[in-house]
Order: C-alpha cells, then sequence, then structure tokens
C-alpha cells in the first residue's frame, strides 16, 4: 500500500471538503433546531453535488457513476463524515446493491439512481429482527403468479425521500446441516404501491434531521419482475454488495472525529485557567496526544481495508476491524472533547453536545460492535477449524 495520496486523490478530499464547509455546515444549526432538512436545500446540495460530478461516486462509469476507486470513494465518505448526516445524505450515495439490476431494472432503478432522478432506501431491520437477519418475520408468499408481501420494517433511513426501497423479506425455508433457515429474497418496491406505506419512525437524539421510517406491507403485491437477484439468494447479494458499505461508517467516523478533535484542540490552547492555556496541563495534553493518536489509527486501518478492496484481496476482517476501531473511537473522542471543553461542552451554544450525541449511533447501525467481533473472531478461527 502506497501511505501517500496522488495529486487527483489530494484534489478529491480538498474539493468535498470545501463543498461540506461552504454547503453543509451553514445549514447545520437549522437542521439540529428544527429537526427537519428544507426542500429547497436538499434538492440544492443534490444539484451541486450533480454539478459536481461527484454524485453516486460509489458507481463505476460503466453505469454513469464518476468511477471512483474504493480508497477514493473512502475518501469522499471521510470528507463527509464532517457535516451533519442529516444534509450529506444530499450528496448522493445511492445503494451500490443496485448493481445487481438486471433487464427492465437497470433503466427503472440503477440508471435513475446514478443520475440522482431517483433515491432509494435500503430495508432489513425489523423489530424483532435486528442483527439476526434470517429472524425476519416480514414475509412474500407466492400468489396468483405474483407475490403478496406481509410485514413491517422499522430504522429504515432515508425512506422519508425514497422513491424506492429495497427490501429483504423471507421467501420460504430450506433445510440446512445446522436445522431450517429462511431463505430470504430481495425486493425492489416502488413507493405508491398498492399496499405499501412508509410511516414516521422514531425520533432519535443522534443525527437530528436525518429520520429513520417504518414500513408496512399489506398484501403487497409484486410481480417477479420486482425481485433483485435470484429468489432465495437475498444473502447472497447482500454480502456481495453490501458488506464493503460497513467502511463508510467508519471512513465517516473519522472524519467527525477530527472535526471534533479540531474544536478540543483550539479551545485547550485558548482557554486559560490559573494563569495559562489549559493546553499546559498533562491531563489535558495527554488527552489531545491520545485523541489524534486513535484518530490516525482508524483512519489508515479504515483506508487499507479499501485498498484490499481494490487489490480485489478478502477484507472481510478488516472492515469489521476499522467499522469497530473508528466508531469506538469517535466516542472515545467526542467524549473526551466534551470533558475538555466542561461545562460549556453539554450546552448547545456549542456544536459538541451534538458531536457527542450523533457519535453514539455509530456503534450500533450497519452492525453492532458486538457483531463486528463476532465476525473478525470466526474469520480468525475458521482456519483452525475452531
Amino acid at each position: 500500500m502506497n501511505f501517500g495520496l496522488t495529486d487527483e486523490q489530494e484534489l478529491i478530499v480538498s474539493t468535498v471538503r470545501s463543498f461540506v464547509e461552504r454547503e453543509i455546515y451553514p445549514h447545520e444549526a437549522l437542521v439540529e433546531k428544527t429537526g427537519e432538512v428544507p426542500a429547497e436545500i436538499a434538492q440544492d446540495i443534490k444539484q451541486k453535488c450533480l454539478d459536481l460530478g461527484f454524485y453516486a461516486s460509489n458507481f463505476p462509469q460503466s453505469v454513469g457513476g464518476p468511477g471512483l476507486s474504493h480508497l477514493e470513494f473512502a475518501l469522499v465518505e471521510r470528507e463527509l463524515g464532517r457535516g451533519s448526516v442529516a444534509l450529506t445524505h444530499f450528496f448522493g450515495r445511492p445503494q451500490n446493491i443496485l448493481m445487481a439490476c438486471t433487464g427492465d431494472q437497470v433503466d427503472r432503478y440503477l440508471l435513475p439512481a446514478v443520475r440522482g432522478e431517483k433515491m432509494d432506501a435500503l430495508a432489513m431491520t425489523e423489530p424483532e429482527a435486528g442483527s439476526d437477519v434470517r429472524g425476519m418475520k416480514c414475509s412474500a408468499v407466492r400468489e396468483g403468479g405474483d407475490w403478496v408481501l406481509n410485514g413491517s420494517k422499522h430504522f429504515i433511513s432515508g425512506a422519508d425521500h425514497a422513491d424506492f426501497v429495497v427490501v429483504f423479506v423471507a421467501t420460504g425455508v430450506e433445510d440446512t446441516p445446522r436445522g431450517p433457515k429462511k431463505q430470504i429474497t430481495c425486493f425492489l418496491v416502488d413507493r405508491g404501491t398498492p399496499g405499501f406505506e412508509i410511516a414516521n419512525g422514531y425520533r432519535s437524539v443522534s443525527h437530528r434531521g436525518y429520520k429513520n421510517s417504518i414500513l408496512y406491507f399489506d398484501n403487497c403485491r409484486l410481480p417477479d419482475a420486482q425481485v433483485l437477484g435470484v429468489v432465495g439468494s437475498g444473502f447472497e447479494v447482500m454480502n456481495e454488495w453490501l458488506y464493503a458499505t460497513r467502511i463508510s461508517v467508519a471512513t465517516m467516523a473519522v472524519g467527525r472525529a477530527r472535526r471534533v478533535f479540531d474544536h478540543a484542540l483550539d479551545y485547550a490552547a485558548g482557554r486559560s485557567q490559573f494563569g495559562q492555556p489549559i493546553a499546559k496541563f498533562q491531563g489535558v495534553s495527554f488527552q489531545i496526544a491520545d485523541m489524534i493518536t486513535e484518530i490516525d489509527a482508524a483512519d489508515w486501518l479504515t483506508l487499507a481495508a479499501a485498498w484490499r478492496l481494490d487489490q480485489g484481496l478478502p477484507a472481510n476482517r478488516e472492515i469489521a476491524s476499522a467499522k469497530l476501531y473508528a466508531t469506538e473511537m469517535l466516542a472515545r473522542v467526542t467524549d473526551a472533547t466534551l470533558q475538555i471543553h466542561g461545562g460549556m461542552g453539554l450546552m448547545d451554544d456549542l456544536p459538541i453536545e451534538r458531536f457527542w450525541r450523533d457519535a453514539r449511533v455509530e456503534r450500533i447501525w450497519d452492525g453492532t460492535s458486538e457483531i463486528q467481533r463476532h465476525i473478525i473472531s470466526r474469520e480468525l478461527f475458521r482456519p483452525l477449524g475452531a
């Protein structure tokens, strides 16, 4: 791995960082106060991203995307991590699972998503099936040549803006050496399809304005043309296209940690107590030293995982390690920054308490820290037969 960035990669970093500072930061206070992203602001961010040529930057040139490498896309996500998730959501990155589209699906879903004409959302989680994906109860059965979906999903990010949803449901049971397991199938479901409802979700303390939704399927009838991939192969589609998305969570955690760290560094240098800057006190200066060391470690761990994908190397353990370490690092950095700010860190006059709240969800979504540890240990023990 070359530890230096090319001139082109440095340009990607500076371009996206400038965009976030210019187009995202000014709106953050409004979104934090209201819990809403005004439609005109959302459209403005989206259009400027399209004009910049960075929309769908996780897609190859063959389908109209910029064709960035995994490493370059990680750099984009790292810089976007500095800004409000509710706002950077419109710096469009459609689910790359849409690359599994075939036939008519390409023109109906894949290409419009890449061009920014349609927005998508991904739906797996259910009230009683979070990390246990095979425990899902939302199901589809064959009836009259169609599929009939029933059940619900929750915690579905971005569904409030989505034109269609990529949803995983149980479509049968298969016998395995470890007992019967549900077969999972992936469907493309358009907003407005009879029997499909997108409802408001829960109020979260993390990432205000970035809403989660509850999806209801009540005898929602879909033809075979809406199946993404092969019936019963939902896990294969998921593993091929979705497992690398954990890098995005890791890289955005690194970007946010660097923004938080800048606040800690500036405050420690400028705040005086007992006649000198608090940076002179070992209790503060050592925290600063630990913070930057952990941020740098998470950064390189994350970029190394993306680099492995570019080289065609196995990266499941490395991606899990990056997601685990970066998100837990962010929690420590935000907490230490709040501590350095003292009581003012908890006041909403400063963005520190927002960074602190926002950091909490990163250890939960896209696979909890416990799931990442399971993946890492499984990858280590499996070759030993344990």
